[in-house]
């Protein structure tokens, strides 16, 4: 049973570092047709900025933000309850209103859109609160393996038989419509965007994908795992080491063996497991060394309001590629954006302790909380708190 009511501060840590990652992950397709052309075009230097966003934070960085997920809604929900009230109510308007939230930002500023899965794994995981902790572990273990290894499977006949998707030019029209087109053509770019992702059931594969990840993470409140005090640094090191080790050769393989569906399936989805592994080992050794709070009250704020940054990436990211904003689309190299992507995050880091030293929530986590609830919270600090 999970005894603490404060903010874990190993979750708001990890929950920033995420952020990060997600944003450099994210910043090709926001510059570029990469959805439908995924060759790095321009200089080996690029190819190496690429290269090294690819092994360190793709499939990497979303696994954490699906473990926090079901980690912060379990911590809620055993919270709720310890004050008496009904949780389930509660947490579905919780999840309904992160699906309308989702389905704005998906269709009114981008389309690789990750918070409408998150609504969708939330509903299913309120059939599991009643159910004993153990059950979470145990879905998530066979919900992992099961679909992954019938994936792999799958991908394994087809690279046999030779079958591979193409894009069939759609990348022109991207270019086309986010670069120059009007506010019209570039909704319908991307809804079309949405639709080559999602359609045909790619929503439910991305629901599978992030579900075992969420009951994981339900599974690791319930137990604890996140709080710095219930490890020892050496059993921490030993967990980073091996998952380090682990994660970067499995994320290397494209690299080193045939580059393929299968191997970059495998690359993902088992690679970026294990390194998810050793950066959630990472943040929770790190939090528990006092001396360091200093460097790592950074990371934390911007955790904190990791929704509200989220969709903030999505903003400026949009204005700047898109047509009616800088028109910046397919014109950048992988170094230049890897150097906007750093510059955004560093100002996002900053007025992270701006904001706190000022207010009690960011301002869409302060207004889910309020649809949340029903109530609205504080949200201005008053002097000396």
């Amino acid at each position: 049973m999970i005894r603490s009511t404060e903010r874990i501060a190993a979750a708001d840590v990890l929950r920033g570092f995420a952020l990060l990652g997600i944003l450099l992950v994210n910043m090709r397709y926001f510059s570029s047709p990469a959805l439908y052309d995924d060759g790095v075009k321009g200089s080996d230097f690029d190819r190496v900025f690429v290269a090294v966003v690819d092994v360190l934070f793709e499939a990497s960085a979303y696994p954490l933000f699906a473990f926090l997920f079901g980690f912060g809604a379990v911590m809620m929900f055993h919270r709720l309850q310890s004050r008496g009230e009904r949780p389930i109510p509660i947490l579905l308007r919780r999840f309904f209103l992160l699906l309308g939230i989702g389905i704005a930002h998906a269709f009114g500023l981008w389309f690789g859109d990750i918070l409408i899965p998150y609504a969708l794994v939330g509903f299913i995981m309120l059939f599991f609160f009643a159910a004993p902790p153990r059950w979470w572990r145990t879905a998530a273990v066979a919900v992992f393996f099961l679909f992954h290894g019938l994936m792999a499977l799958l991908l394994t006949l087809n690279v046999l038989t030779g079958e591979m998707e193409t894009a069939g030019g759609h990348e022109t029209a991207a270019v086309r419509h986010y670069r120059n087109g009007t506010f019209r053509d570039v909704f319908w770019q991307r809804w079309n965007d949405w639709m080559y992702i999602n359609g045909d059931g790619g929503l439910l594969l991305t629901v599978l994908t992030v579900l075992p990840f969420c009951l994981l993470g339900g599974y690791a409140a319930d137990q604890r795992w996140l709080e710095a005090d219930r490890h020892s640094p050496a059993k921490l090191r030993r967990l980073m080491r091996w998952a380090l080790c682990f994660g970067l050769a499995l994320k290397t393989i494209p690299y080193w063996a045939a580059a393929n569906d299968l191997t970059m399936y495998i690359q993902d989805s088992f690679g970026g497991a294990a390194l998810a592994v050793f950066y959630a080992a990472a943040a929770v050794f790190i939090c528990g060394k006092p001396s360091w709070q200093r460097a790592w009250r950074w990371w934390q704020d911007v955790g904190k309001m990791s929704l509200t940054h989220y969709l903030a990436q999505s903003l400026v990211c949009t204005s700047l590629f898109y047509g009616y904003g800088l028109g910046w689309y397919g014109r950048t190299s992988a170094w230049q954006e890897m150097l906007i992507a750093f510059a955004l995050y560093a100002t996002q880091v900053w007025i992270s302790r701006f904001w706190f030293a000022r207010f009690h929530y960011g301002p869409v986590e302060w207004m889910w909380r309020w649809g949340t609830y029903g109530t609205r919270p504080p949200f201005r600090r008053r002097p000396g708190q």
